[in-house]
């Protein structure tokens, strides 16, 4: 699926904090801008009692609530949802002013296995990404949870994921003057942390990929542990330390980066899709 240029500049080369979400209880998508009116009025509630503002300015804050209908994997799959927050200082009423401080989206790519056991009644977007202050985020967060019954959870991402990810995106085709892949380490025990920053050549870490792949388009385990243990003995050929031993916790790659603590950055659009499926999976398997 090709993303429209707006969509993709809303998404890339920021910083989203990822989170799982429980299936939306009588959620409708026609309802949008009553929804807004409502988290408008929530917000409001919340500003009253001394949370997320910023001191000593009277702010406006306006919610817009729209879908991107383009955002999905397969016709099964829900339009995905966005939300954004923007602050209008009272001193200037001009909507040019308005600026965006907080963005928020819903969304399913590939999420059969959530959407098939659930009844009609419920909406099944079991992603969610935010980018802006944590403050936001709970507020929204708390709303959600509260109209439609679902639960949210911050989606961590496993040294087993982030070695999936650094093989799927090592094997796909980016411009030639891409940026090196970089892996980081954490080692574990010491008195003070200590990563290890390990970059590779995209084209050096393709090549090694495409000798590990037996079947192009598919991957499996073996494949994963093979690639990364290449990585580890190279390694500790030139610096006599065993990458196996710490704990992968970031990789970076051309397609986009993703670190354990659940953040993610998509830096190419024609694989946001991609991207977002496996993050579907992780969501769906900590869901269930």
């Amino acid at each position: 699926r090709n993303l429209d240029s707006e969509t993709t500049a809303l998404l890339l080369r920021k910083q989203w904090a990822l989170y799982s979400v429980t299936p939306l209880y009588k959620f409708s998508s026609a309802h949008l801008k009553a929804y807004a009116k409502l988290l408008s009025a929530y917000i409001a509630a919340e500003k009253q009692k001394g949370l997320a503002v910023e001191v000593g300015v009277e702010l406006d804050i306006k919610v817009a609530i729209s879908s991107l209908p383009d955002l999905k994997g397969s016709d099964q799959d829900e339009a995905a949802i966005l939300v954004q927050l923007s602050l209008r200082s009272q001193a200037s009423q001009k909507k040019s002013e308005q600026k965006l401080v907080w963005s928020g989206w819903f969304c399913s790519v590939c999420g059969d296995d959530l959407s098939k056991n659930v009844s009609a009644d419920f909406t099944c977007l079991p992603v969610f990404l935010a980018n802006g202050a944590e403050s936001y985020t709970s507020i929204v967060g708390s709303w959600f949870q509260e109209i439609f019954d679902c639960c949210f959870h911050r989606l961590a991402i496993s040294p087993l994921s982030l070695s999936w990810m650094a093989a799927m995106w090592t094997g796909c085709k980016v411009e030639e003057n891409a940026s090196a892949m970089e892996l980081v380490f954490s080692v574990p025990n010491l008195p003070q942390s200590l990563d290890i920053s390990y970059a590779i050549h995209p084209e050096d870490a393709k090549a090694l990929w495409n000798t590990v792949q037996k079947t192009p388009g598919e991957i499996t385990q073996e494949e994963v542990d093979v690639f990364m243990d290449c990585l580890y003995s190279h390694f500790h050929r030139h610096f006599k330390i065993h990458l196996s031993a710490t704990k992968l916790v970031k990789v970076s790659a051309a397609v986009a980066s993703a670190h354990c603590d659940g953040i993610i950055k998509f830096l190419q659009s024609q694989y946001i899709i991609e991207v977002l499926m496996l993050l579907t999976e992780l969501a769906i398997s900590q869901i269930q």
